[in-house]
């Protein structure tokens, strides 16, 4: 039976560019579960969007002489294109700074309000006094007391995840000059945490999330156990969300308050899309929010587990209901938070300010998507932090996409076309080795697609590597290019298998490698596509904003999660090799680029 599925993925921030680990924490995890459940049958909505308001957007504006709308609207373009070009299929991709967006947002604020989960609270914060002004947190760096990591932030240490107030850092400095800022005294809305926790949030923690990844359930039940306070979610900045209370209009929402919010506002947004080109209802995001059967689940990197497996479940409890009548119905909180742990890059940090990564619109000038989607997944950081190696990925690509997945395709297909008049050649009577590599990999899409469906990646396209390899073996021990010598009909037989299998290995690959299977789909002689078709589109709003956002039609879309039926007879195009070698100087040629 079908299931709605809300993939929701982190919102990154609109001031610097995509690096691999970005891609790789949230967004490629993400879009390979999305796809597979597309191709099952299942109702999907992915959603995401470029974070405008955070702080990190006002200290690149602030330091190139740009306004923060420009600036980013300049990195939300970059990832518009960048993600159409890496197929990462989003139904929605948006951002924070739309109409509906505000609205949403503030509709949360005035229902938190309302059930008295916000409180009023005057607090000393930050102030730049060169500057003469209160300093966002993430203005503020310092020492973590926790860890002693001398870099910390205002919000939160990147070093191990603890949650701050800038006041709670040794040897605090602004970002802006160095100085010691100092302590003065402003009032905010604070979320009452300790509320929530009492009115359901610890007994939602604790029950039922056996399919949780250990570190991030375990990471949550310590945060909340050793006893939550209240967090401001309004500050003192000029850029972002105005809070809709009479009087505050110099302050703003906090950006992580209503960040998170995006989720909702994007399936919003959609259906909303959706229902302005007559293809459903305004209210169709209800399906994912409010159907008890939805499953939602949260694609994220591990400095996010606090704000996504506490703060946002603890924001839906406490505004139960938003723009729904039906008083036994309350929004769904997370199914899941498969977080991911950290991709390094040779052993050391990802730092984008000092340029220590792998930048993903600069990989994609150099490399196909498929191979880095590729290396990505067999690398991906899923229970533990991991390393991008040039020398690993050169070598996976040559002896695993070329020489063992590529080199099956190419020799069956090319031998298919060549030798059998460009058609699936008929069989004969089948021998027990082709029956049981056809069960085999038939079986393998329930075990591959429960792998999926359970977020371990790396180990479900180890599985379909492991069944390509077996079918290699088979084409090597049946040797077809023999048999035509001697028995047309085997060797007919046994290429008719090798397609069968192909052509099911290449659904099985698809959620990984969307595009090499778009191509083999059509080599195959299918018409249509597997996918839909992902495009960057421009909606006018209301007050006569523009805005684009990256946008999925799954309409196109033919392919279904099951076995091979290829039929004998069916005309097969012209192959051509799914994947390029790698000539072994890349690697230093990557290596001098990341030392230059």
């Amino acid at each position: 039976m079908s299931e709605n599925i809300l993939v929701a993925i982190a919102w990154p921030y609109a001031s610097a560019k995509i690096h691999t680990g970005n891609v790789t924490g949230s967004h490629l995890p993400g879009d390979i579960f999305a796809r597979y459940h597309r191709l099952a049958g299942d109702r999907v909505l992915m959603v995401s969007g470029s974070d405008s308001h955070g702080t990190p957007v006002t200290v690149v504006a602030e330091r190139e002489g740009k306004s923060p709308k420009e600036t980013f609207e300049h990195y939300h373009r970059g990832f518009l294109d960048l993600f159409q070009r890496l197929g990462i299929s989003y139904d929605l991709f948006t951002h924070t700074d739309t109409e509906n967006h505000h609205q949403v947002a503030q509709d949360f604020f005035t229902a938190l309000l309302s059930k008295k989960y916000l409180y009023r609270e005057v607090q000393e914060q930050m102030y730049a006094e060169k500057q003469g002004r209160f300093l966002p947190d993430r203005y503020v760096e310092g020492t973590c007391p926790n860890c002693a990591y001398e870099a910390a932030r205002g919000d939160q240490c990147d070093h191990c995840n603890q949650l701050l107030d800038p006041q709670d850092l040794i040897n605090p400095r602004s970002k802006l000059d160095g100085s010691t800022p100092v302590l003065r005294k402003t009032e905010h809305f604070f979320l009452d945490l300790p509320k929530l926790a009492e009115a359901g949030l610890t007994d939602w923690l604790n029950e039922g999330k056996d399919h949780w990844r250990p570190n991030v359930i375990n990471f949550a039940r310590k945060y909340v156990g050793e006893g939550l306070q209240g967090r401001p979610i309004t500050r003192d900045l000029s850029w972002g969300i105005r809070v809709p209370v009479p009087g505050w209009e110099d302050k703003c929402l906090y950006v992580w308050f209503e960040a998170v919010i995006g989720y909702f506002s994007a399936s919003v947004e959609w259906a909303h899309n959706q229902w302005a080109h007559n293809q459903g209802e305004p209210e169709a995001w209800k399906d994912w929010w409010y159907q008890p059967e939805a499953k939602t689940l949260y694609f994220i990197g591990k400095d996010n587990i606090p704000f996504h497996a506490v703060i946002w479940p603890a924001e839906l409890m406490g505004v139960e209901r938003l723009y729904e009548e039906d008083e036994t119905k309350k929004l769904n909180l997370p199914y899941d938070v498969p977080a991911n742990e950290f991709m390094n890059l040779e052993a050391r940090k990802i730092s984008g300010s000092r340029n220590w990564a792998v930048w993903m619109d600069e990989a994609l000038d150099r490399y196909d998507p498929d191979a880095l989607r590729y290396y990505l997944t067999v690398a991906m950081p899923e229970s533990r932090d991991t390393d991008w190696l040039w020398g690993d990925f050169v070598r996976r690509n040559n002896d695993e996409l070329v020489a063992t997945w590529g080199n099956l395709v190419n020799r069956a297909m090319t031998f298919a076309y060549k030798r059998f008049d460009g058609q699936v050649p008929t069989p004969g009577s089948f021998e027990a080795v082709d029956t049981r590599l056809l069960e085999k990999v038939e079986t393998g899409f329930e075990e591959v697609g429960q792998l999926i469906a359970g977020c371990k990646f790396r180990a479900a396209l180890s599985e379909v590597m492991a069944l390509a390899r077996e079918a290699n073996r088979y084409l090597e021990e049946k040797g077809p290019w023999f048999q035509i010598k001697e028995n047309r009909e085997a060797a007919a037989t046994t290429i008719y298998v090798a397609l069968r299998v192909i052509d099911s290995l290449k659904i099985l690959f698809a959620p990984f490698l969307p595009f090499t299977s778009e191509r083999l789909h059509h080599y195959l002689g299918y018409e249509g596509q597997l996918f839909g078709q992902s495009c960057i589109e421009t909606f006018e709003e209301a007050k006569g904003r523009i805005h684009e956002a990256l946008c999925y039609d799954a309409s196109r879309a033919t392919g279904t999660w099951k076995a091979s039926e290829l039929q004998p007879g069916q005309a097969l195009q012209s192959p051509k090799p799914l994947f390029e070698k790698l000539d072994e100087s890349v690697v230093e040629e990557e290596l001098n680029r990341l030392r230059g």
